[in-house]
């Protein structure tokens, strides 16, 4: 099939294309000049937050695999004052909501008029709003691992972002019938990345909110393509959890927990090991995927 890849400049869609190239006629989406490793594929260069563009780029696609997105919160006092300190420029303070939700919303219109059938995106594990809390209050834990049916409690705009554009998609899937998919990657890493990890690894000093997840990139890029080419036989819009089987800590799961949480160990179930604080059972089940990657291969 003819697929479109967005944000086909990042970081992550190297891992994508090569996951599609020789299955799928791939065509990519980008603001900015692609590197060099898919520099021969066909390009359409456009942003997500003009119609037109997006219009453009859908023209003759069977299915899009929207990575594009504005990857932090721009309005987030912490993030900002980060960005400032190291010198970087600062996106306007909207920039989060416009490219996420508003270009996500162009994308999805343009892709019923050019009448795409299934649509990929790559969402996060920030829907569940345990990373980049603004208050004080603790996010509401009921049990461990998260998977999809725990509760959210967002408080920035990418993570809001993130939850909402579960619910764009899903609401395009049950008005148009286009079949419509979410993951929730933590972070993404290459294996440049797991071999750092391995590299700098060290004791854990303190508790969290990220909860030590990771996945690698090639995981990733293979769940989104199983669920892709298994779309036919999915719900017409579902969500998984994406992450590596482990966590990025040394110690055992329940060691931290009852170390900086012991509050929590009640609520935990089956977290064995290094078991990860995010549960893929779902996406197990589903597509037969099974991370097969971790950081610890370079201890």
């Amino acid at each position: 099939m003819r697929v479109l890849i967005t944000g086909a400049s990042g970081r992550f869609a190297e891992w994508m294309v090569r996951e599609l190239r020789g299955r799928h006629d791939l065509l990519l989406f980008t603001r900015r000049p692609v590197p060099g490793d898919r520099a021969d594929l066909p390009c359409v260069v456009g942003d997500l937050t003009s119609f037109e563009d997006c219009r453009r780029a859908v023209e003759g696609v069977d299915a899009i695999m929207h990575l594009g997105a504005q990857p932090w919160p721009t309005d987030h006092p912490n993030e900002v004052a980060a960005m400032q300190a190291r010198g970087f420029p600062v996106p306007s303070f909207d920039a989060t909501i416009r490219s996420n939700i508003l270009g996500t919303y162009y994308l999805m219109m343009a892709a019923v008029e050019a009448g795409v059938h299934t649509v990929v995106m790559a969402g996060s594990n920030c829907a569940f709003g345990h990373g980049y809390r603004i208050s004080s209050r603790p996010f509401p834990f009921r049990y461990l691992p998260l998977d999809e049916q725990h509760p959210s409690d967002v408080e920035d705009s990418y993570s809001y972002s993130k939850l909402a554009g579960e619910e764009l998609l899903a609401s395009f899937s049950r008005a148009y019938g286009i079949r419509t998919y979410v993951t929730r990657p933590s972070g993404i890493c290459p294996p440049d990345r797991l071999r750092r990890m391995a590299e700098t690894a060290s004791p854990v000093k303190g508790w969290s909110d990220w909860l030590w997840g990771y996945i690698a990139s090639e995981d990733l890029a293979t769940m989104q393509r199983l669920i892709l080419e298994k779309a036919a036989d999915l719900p017409v819009h579902d969500v998984f959890v994406a992450n590596a089987v482990d966590t990025t800590l040394l110690e055992p799961t329940l060691e931290v927990i009852e170390r900086f949480r012991p509050d929590l160990l009640p609520l935990a179930k089956g977290l064995d090991g290094h078991r990860a604080f995010f549960s893929t059972a779902k996406a197990q089940a589903a597509l037969g995927w099974v991370p097969e990657r971790t950081w610890r291969e370079f201890l």
